[in-house]
């Protein structure tokens, strides 16, 4: 498990802590599991379909950032309790922002007394060379605190496409 911080400025009234974790299903896939462990006073968005949406961010949501190791382009994925979802891919950083086609992600959604987890898996096929990761959450609490979290954090306001927030390396997988 990876202990992600919540930024010096937006600190959590109700959220205790926040960890992810992250293994290749396969060669070219991914599986990612976020815990949060509260008081219970998330702010959950309703349910809807599994689609593709945007702004996700605005409210509770999950994100992983991923980047080839020694390349400028990144893809940034969404994953929303609502089981909404969103996937971007850049050309460098925070450029050339277009949609990532990719099918329909799993998202498992599973919460009880003060443990709330989100699974996802069926990510976009990744690249096989070592990976850069960034996995990062927005929190609201049902009193409109909101807290930004990341396994990094650059100086300045909360920013999680900045190359300080991708501090997780994954290595190349063997292509068989």
């Amino acid at each position: 498990m990876h202990a992600l911080v919540a930024h010096p400025d937006t600190p959590a009234k109700a959220v205790e802590s926040v960890g992810v974790q992250l293994a290749r299903g396969g060669p070219r896939e991914l599986w990612l599991e976020f815990h949060v462990r509260s008081s219970g006073a998330l702010l959950l968005p309703e349910e809807k379909a599994p689609v593709r949406a945007g702004g996700l961010w605005q409210t509770t949501c999950f994100e992983l950032f991923v980047q080839p190791e020694g390349a400028e382009q990144y893809w940034e994925l969404n994953f929303s309790p609502s089981f909404e979802w969103a996937a971007y891919r850049f050309d460098r950083y925070r450029e050339g922002m277009r949609a990532l086609p990719f099918r329909d992600p799993e998202i498992w959604i599973s919460s009880a007394d003060k443990h709330f987890f989100l699974s996802i898996e069926a990510l976009p096929e990744l690249p096989a060379s070592n990976l850069r990761l960034g996995a990062s959450a927005v929190i609201e609490e049902n009193d409109g605190t909101k807290s930004f979290w990341a396994l990094g954090h650059p100086p300045g306001k909360p920013d999680f496409h900045h190359k300080d927030c991708f501090a997780l390396q994954l290595p190349a997988a063997e292509l068989s």
